[in-house]
């Protein structure tokens, strides 16, 4: 699979979503308009939300802030692999999908901050993603079955909106693993098989996620921001923000208003 990642700049001009693709807009938007088919949609965007297109592109009419966003060409021969026939994505506009998040997270870090990605690890994440898709936006059982110990999306979303509810105050392994109904050890064994992510990794991402969200649309200060995403040390902060981030939250703030650009990939190849 390949995958993209890219600050967009607010514009008049139309953009566009290719078919087969499947991405999250990590940032929010208000009052966007887009058009899938022949269908146009308004309505407010939350951070965090994935698209999913299928043989029809998604094409942006209105724009009103910044979009960070990552967009994820999935591998057709892998899909049609693990699925019978070729095939074909439901569409599915700004849905919450904590397992897509979750890995769109994972590949946002490699673009932005140059975190390594083994082989190995690439691999298993484009079969975790191949696998989620055909299950849930194509209808389809995959052809090997289902591996034991993984969560449904319903228990994921849940989690993800407890977490994302929880970002300012101390979120912990017990917490999580109540939402699922499981026991901590049970729990974040299945959260790693399904996401790719490690509980305590996918609360600092979604962490970091906010952070930018509120060092591009507030004003508040460094050391305030890092205490309203649960991070009371500054200096921490400072450096769990640089590693997934690839700069200092000051920097992104003040440097660009479109984001990142030094050391950040534009886009990244993902084999199967």
């Amino acid at each position: 699979m390949r995958s993209e990642y890219s600050w967009i700049p607010p514009g008049e001009a139309p953009s566009q979503t290719g078919p087969h693709q499947v991405g999250v807009s990590f940032s929010r938007h208000r009052a966007a308009v887009f058009e899938s088919g022949e269908r146009t949609v308004g309505g407010d965007i939350a951070g965090g939300s994935v698209f999913v297109t299928g043989r029809d592109p998604i094409t942006w009419l209105r724009i009103r802030e910044t979009t960070e966003a990552l967009e994820i060409y999935p591998d057709r021969a892998l899909l049609r692999s693990l699925g019978p026939g070729d095939p074909e994505f439901e569409p599915a506009a700004a849905v919450r999908d904590g397992t897509v998040l979750a890995i769109c997270s994972i590949l946002k870090r490699v673009h932005a901050a140059g975190a390594g990605l083994s082989d190995v690890a690439a691999s298993t994440l484009a079969h975790r993603l191949a696998r989620h898709m055909l299950a849930q936006y194509c209808h389809v059982r995959p052809v090997a079955e289902r591996e034991r110990g993984h969560l449904d999306r319903v228990t994921v979303d849940r989690v993800t909106e407890f977490v994302d509810a929880g970002l300012a105050g101390p979120l912990t392994l017990d917490g999580l693993a109540a939402v699922a109904s499981l026991s901590p050890f049970h729990f974040a064994r299945a959260f790693k098989a399904t996401t790719g992510l490690a509980p305590h990794q996918f609360v600092m991402a979604r962490r970091v996620h906010r952070a930018t969200t509120l060092l591009l649309g507030s004003s508040g200060s460094v050391t305030d921001i890092a205490r309203a995403v649960g991070l009371s040390n500054a200096s921490h902060f400072r450096r769990v923000f640089r590693r997934h981030m690839g700069v200092l939250p000051g920097d992104l703030r003040q440097n660009s208003k479109i984001g990142p650009s030094a050391g950040a990939s534009p886009r990244v190849s993902i084999g199967p």
